[in-house]
């Protein structure tokens, strides 16, 4: 049934103890790394993880996204805004879920909090957008709050004795940063924001994204499912057939892939070929096939002899950083190459090294049919003076990918992943068949998460 929380599961594989790619292992590409490598690209993490087979209709139906509502999205840590969105006391913004708003204000005391977006007299919605505002007034009859909660003004106080002021608070959710990421959570009964990240922290010493800055942030909606969307960024196994213009240039079947509490990873390999073509491309090629995507173009650049496309590709970016990082010419060939893909259950998606990307998947309202996928960047930048971040760019669902010109060449790229996601949505509900089947090793980081998706479901 729709509503059910079990999930078929097969006799158990541990995971990282199947069979693997042929093809060099990502551990040991990096022992040709012209740097020294560090550790948390050294670190591995294969639990073991059930052989999950998920019902269609958790994709599907309309029961599945109500429980999801009350069961994950009211009582998960989530991702809403980053914290330079909201620099000054008064500034707020409007973070929705499945319909639920939620208003995330900073404080006089420069404090971060989260209210619900409604008001305690009639219910009309506080704040409409994002903005700054020295309170929280209600447009609809100017009840009015100060920035941390407290009640300020009631017109015609005469006529309401049973209010008190102290009772008429405004509900407040729980608040955490990391990075400068803020997080809110609606259960008060939920693990502590520091416990849920776990070790995460560890991972992004290394690369300080709370010294970076929303260079862009493109929101496209989609005619999917949140999970169908977000599943398509948590793999390479896609790639042969989504992407076959650069096998010579990826390692996608060689990725490495770990999992901890509550949150995964993947690590592909550019530059190096893919376990899945038949010949060996030499390493102009394997250079072109990444940074032109295309064969057919003319060459950017040119493999000088003796020197690997790694190591071309690696100096290079190197270079491009020193501006902004200090610290770049110490980067491995690794950092500057590879795709390092992190998941934070439930939909939140940083990369590691200095790549910009982070993804974020949620629900479009009440509809199991329609979801949001949206890709920041977040840029190193120089000085002590942060740019000022980009505004939300807004993707109808049929308008390309590269009406987004701040996306740069990716763009194209977000088109090929994302051109077959309508089409799994209409599969799913045309399907004799009862649930999705995902590999032992290659599909680690979605099994993990459908793993804690249950757990949630089930509690």
């Amino acid at each position: 049934m729709a509503t059910s929380p079990t999930i078929e599961y097969p006799a158990e594989i541990p995971a990282g103890q199947g069979p693997r790619s042929s093809g060099i292992s990502y551990q040991q590409l990096l022992d040709d790394d012209t740097r020294s490598v560090p550790e948390v690209l050294r670190w591995e993490s294969a639990r073991e993880l059930p052989v999950v087979r998920v019902p269609l209709e958790r994709y599907t139906s309309r029961e599945f996204h109500d429980l999801e509502v009350e069961k994950l999205w009211k009582r998960v840590w989530q991702f809403v805004c980053r914290e330079e969105e909201i620099p000054e006391p008064g500034d707020h913004m409007v973070y929705e879920i499945a319909e639920i708003q939620i208003l995330v204000v900073r404080g006089h005391d420069r404090k971060i909090r989260a209210f619900a977006n409604s008001c305690l007299h009639r219910g009309r919605a506080l704040k409409d957008c994002a903005g700054r505002s020295e309170n929280i007034r209600c447009p609809f009859h100017g009840w009015t709050w100060n920035l941390d909660g407290s009640m300020k003004e009631l017109p015609c106080r005469w006529d309401f004795p049973h209010v008190d002021r102290d009772e008429y608070r405004l509900p407040e959710y729980r608040t955490g940063t990391w990075a400068g990421f803020v997080f809110v959570n609606m259960d008060p009964e939920a693990p502590s924001f520091e416990s849920y990240l776990g070790d995460l922290p560890r991972h992004f010493e290394r690369w300080d994204l709370a010294k970076r800055y929303k260079e862009a942030h493109v929101a496209h909606l989609m005619h999917c499912n949140w999970k169908v969307a977000q599943e398509a960024f948590m793999e390479a196994y896609h790639v042969v057939a989504t992407h076959p213009q650069i096998l010579a240039g990826i390692g996608d079947s060689n990725s490495q892939y770990d999992v901890w509490d509550n949150f995964s990873r993947a690590m592909t390999a550019n530059m190096t070929p893919s376990p899945h073509i038949d010949y060996e491309p030499d390493e102009q090629e394997m250079l072109q096939s990444i940074v032109t995507t295309s064969l057919d173009e003319a060459p950017m650049l040119r493999v000088p002899e003796g020197m690997t496309a790694r190591q071309l590709f690696a100096q290079m970016a190197r270079m491009q950083l020193q501006s902004t990082v200090p610290s770049a010419t110490d980067l491995t060939d690794a950092e500057m190459n590879d795709s390092f893909y992190y998941t934070l259950f439930p939909n939140f998606h940083p990369w590691g090294a200095y790549n910009r990307i982070v993804y974020r998947f949620r629900p479009l309202g009440n509809d199991p049919d329609r979801s949001i996928m949206e890709v920041l960047y977040l840029a190193p930048y120089r000085g002590s003076r942060r740019p000022e971040p980009a505004e939300i760019h807004w993707l109808d669902y049929d308008e390309p990918w590269t009406h987004a010109p701040e996306l740069g060449p990716l763009a194209k790229i977000f088109a090929q992943d994302t051109f077959n996601l309508p089409k799994v949505q209409r599969g799913l509900k045309s399907a004799s068949h009862s649930h999705a089947t995902f590999a032992n090793y290659q599909e680690t980081k979605i099994r993990h998460f459908h793993t804690l998706l249950e757990k949630y479901i089930a509690a």
